[in-house]
Formats: structure tokens, sequence, C-alpha cells
């Protein structure tokens, strides 16, 4: 189970270190191959690469003639690559995720259970920002019960 948010940096050649702490789990939850694609609110999402097949099935059983369904399934499988660690467990990230998830040299690896979402600096600011707004009204569903 992957939790916590990391501040993490690319190197020059766009590529990310895995923190120690996550990369044993998530190479043997991955049979040592990984998932990275993109994800409409423009972060990256990274899935071992066991947990992210039945993930892509489900999408792509989506009508590809409704336009709403057809874009989700391009960006989602369209922009997903199977890749493995480097023996210095770094991962790749190629230049058009770089670019659609608009990162420059900090990024934030968030663990969210089964997989991790990877932010720009200023997309993890906005989604915390937005999570406190979330908290100022009514609850989402799901929530109301929740204690903290």
């Amino acid at each position: 189970m992957f939790e916590g948010a990391t501040a993490l940096s690319l190197d020059a050649k766009g590529r990310l270190a895995i923190p120690a702490r996550h990369r044993e789990s998530l190479l043997a939850a991955g049979e040592g191959s990984l998932v990275l694609t993109a994800h409409p609110h423009r972060c990256l999402l990274l899935y071992p690469a066991p947990v992210w097949q039945p993930i892509r099935d489900q999408i792509l059983k989506a009508s590809s003639l409704d336009p709403r369904s057809a874009s989700i399934k391009r960006v989602l499988v369209g922009n997903a690559r199977t890749d493995t660690p480097d023996s210095a467990g770094r991962i790749l990230i190629a230049p058009e995720l770089r670019d659609y998830a608009q990162f420059e040299k900090t990024v934030y690896l968030v663990g969210m259970g089964s997989h991790f979402e990877i932010w720009s600096e200023a997309g993890w600011r906005r989604q915390n920002d937005l999570a406190t707004e979330a908290l100022s009204g009514d609850l989402p569903p799901g929530f109301g019960d929740l204690i903290l």
C-alpha cells in the first residue's frame, strides 16, 4: 500500500528516482514492470503493471463513439508506457508526459494506495488548495462519517 507525498527532483534527462522506501514493494507488485500514464487532471499515474492491466481493460470497454469516453481513453491508454526502472531505481519520464503534466524540476510522488500520482509542484499546491475548499462546505459522498 502506497501512501504519503514526497518532493523529488527530476534529473537533467527527465528521470525520477523512486524513493528506496517504495522501490522494493513497487517493483515486487509490478513483477519488475511499471506503467506510467497521463491522467486527465494533468498529473501522471505510476502503476505496477499487473495492477494497471484490469484498469486498462475496463477503460478500453468504454465506447469510442462517445466523445468524452474516447477522450479519456486517449489520455489514459494512449499515453501509457511500460518501463522497468534502471539499476539506480530511476524511471524515465518521456518529454511528452513531462510536458503534459507541466513538470519542471520538482515533482511530488503521492501514494494513492495501489499506485502513485506524480504532480508538478504547482499542480500539487493546487490540489491541496482544492481539498481545503472542498472541506469548507458539504463533504463529498463517502466522507460524511469520516472521523479524523
